[in-house]
């Protein structure tokens, strides 16, 4: 989303109020609308604009000028009604990009259905990031590309310090591609080379399929437990 400055988004319950703030803490303009006044009020300091109107109402959306903004938010709770109508109105007010919150697979499906360009299950994704978190006992992030393919940050542990990327030869041994190497508060590898040396402190970026990531750490942690 490069390049992109306006969002309007729809909905500012805890979800909506959280992705608001926080694109307009990053210096996005940001038009929130909500019909509950209270959470109107609530939110009033953390976007550019904040208006009480219902969403639901195609006159007030394009009086709104909301077919101006590149991108639309629909964070509506658990309204499933609600959320399929705004967004089929977005989508059919011309805005190029829409995302849509879902609480189920039905509401999901149905956003999909109706051409939103990307549905999302914030409950869900959650545990998800927290299962591999657990999972994955030197994991520092993850970030999910597809619900079988992740990019996900490790640790170096002690057992490949020391080693070269070739010596290592993760790829071959777990098709686990290794993308880039942090060191330190500034220094980034994009890509590293194959005989960089891994430090203590590095950070390891690897893209892979969550299973060969899994894979990958499982051998490390018995390697660890030969020792």
């Amino acid at each position: 989303m490069k390049g992109i400055k306006e969002f309007v988004l729809i909905g500012l319950g805890r979800f909506g109020s959280s992705v608001a703030s926080h694109l307009h803490s990053m210096g996005y303009e940001v038009l929130a609308i909500d019909i509950d006044e209270k959470r109107v009020q609530k939110n009033k300091d953390f976007c550019t604009h904040v208006v009480q109107a219902d969403a639901t109402d195609e006159q007030t959306l394009r009086a709104l000028g909301v077919a101006n903004f590149e991108v639309a938010i629909v964070s509506i709770g658990h309204d499933m009604q609600a959320s399929i109508l705004v967004a089929l109105l977005l989508k059919d007010l011309g805005i190029p990009r829409v995302i849509a919150k879902a609480s189920s697979d039905v509401h999901g499906k149905v956003l999909k259905r109706i051409g939103v360009d990307r549905v999302i299950f914030p409950e869900r994704d959650m545990a998800i990031k927290l299962a591999n978190h657990l999972a994955i006992d030197n994991i520092i992030d993850y970030l999910e590309i597809t619900p079988d393919v992740s990019i996900v940050e490790v640790s170096a542990t002690p057992e490949i310090q020391g080693q070269t990327l070739r010596e290592l030869d993760i790829r071959a041994k777990y098709d686990v591609n290794i993308v880039a190497l942090r060191r330190g508060v500034t220094e980034v590898l994009v890509p590293p080379g194959p005989d960089e040396v891994i430090r203590p402190g590095d950070i390891l970026i690897a893209l892979a399929t969550n299973e060969n990531v899994r894979r990958w750490q499982e051998a490390t942690r018995s390697s660890r437990g030969n020792r």
